[in-house]
């Protein structure tokens, strides 16, 4: 059976993914050692433990990413991170860096370990030094794979395999990106920001809405146009005397109609992306997803996507559309 891992940026949303049917919420701590590390998000050690008893009342697991890299000697909050949330008991650990691997293998060897995305692991044999060396339960393969490379990982993968399968895309392999390190000295993989707020600035004109990233103009909205958190990759941009998104447009991977196929290539888990979403898009997303892998589970051979949940997926995503991104390549 599918297993539901959902987004928690804050308690709200944990008890929103909880009470819509999540398996496992994944959460982050209030500073620099997640990838969403922005105002207003994450936990505390008090709301974390609230969040945790919360959903293991409901039968809903905890894991606990620490999915950025620590840089030179600033280790400590990363290892503080650790020791929180052992303490805490949470499920799983979500970490990237195998410094902080071998630091938790060691210290805590019966907290299970999850390979984070940001690890960018593609092929089992990567895997098997994991599970080898720091005893990894499970990897989250980055979303650069096709349908049929995830099929052939999953085959020969000592772990349990968790993908992606419904949120936000990055064009770069996860864990290797540096648009928003270039320009603005800050990055995901070791600040926990892409794009970070303190950098964000938007500027109304007469005509059209203009928003900078560290002083450079990254998008122009009109009027009546939805405007978007901006981040580089995702900017309208001049070439050749025509602007456009450049390097990737606004949209949401939804791997809905992949959920069979998922299935029997015994995928482990699904995740979905968004923990810096409010409660309110985490509760109807997990509620379409709960209610899509319980058809699944009941009879994987006449599963259907319903075209009420295609429909408000589509409202929920970011541009308003949605992809498969890596998963399907027809021409190969």
């Amino acid at each position: 059976m599918l297993e539901l891992v959902c987004p928690a940026g804050n308690l709200p949303a944990l008890k929103a993914a909880v009470t819509h049917g999540a398996d496992a919420v994944y959460v982050g701590f209030r500073d620099q050692t997640n990838a969403r590390h922005f105002p207003g998000l994450n936990f505390s050690t008090g709301k974390l433990e609230e969040g945790i008893q919360f959903a293991k009342q409901q039968g809903t697991k905890v894991f606990l990413a620490l999915n950025t890299y620590p840089q030179g000697a600033q280790i400590t909050p990363w290892l503080q991170a650790i020791d929180k949330a052992a303490s805490l008991n949470v499920d799983a650990l979500i970490i990237a860096d195998i410094g902080l691997m071998a630091y938790a293998h060691q210290h805590y060897p019966h907290l299970p370990l999850h390979l984070s995305v940001q690890g960018s692991a593609t092929h089992p044999q990567a895997l098997s030094f994991y599970q080898e060396t720091f005893a990894v339960k499970r990897a989250v393969l980055p979303r650069v794979l096709s349908a049929k490379q995830v099929a052939q990982v999953v085959a020969n993968s000592p772990v349990d395999i968790e993908v992606f399968a419904f949120g936000s895309l990055c064009i770069m392999a996860e864990g290797r990106c540096h648009l928003s390190s270039y320009l603005t000295g800050e990055s995901p993989n070791k600040n926990g920001a892409c794009s970070p707020a303190h950098h964000v600035r938007w500027e109304p004109q007469e005509q059209h809405l203009d928003v900078r990233l560290n002083g450079v103009l990254i998008d122009r909205y009109q009027p009546d146009e939805p405007a978007g958190y901006p981040t580089l990759c995702k900017g309208r941009f001049q070439v050749n005397q025509e602007t456009f998104h450049v390097l990737e447009e606004p949209t949401s991977l939804n791997t809905l109609s992949l959920l069979p196929e998922l299935y029997q290539m015994g995928v482990k888990a699904v995740k979905i992306e968004g923990r810096q979403r409010s409660p309110a898009y985490v509760a109807n997303v997990v509620r379409i997803w709960r209610e899509a892998i319980d058809q699944l589970n009941t009879n994987p051979e006449k599963f259907l996507v319903q075209e009420q949940w295609a429909q408000q997926l589509c409202k929920l995503s970011e541009g308003v559309q949605t992809t498969l991104g890596a998963y399907s390549r027809p021409w190969q």
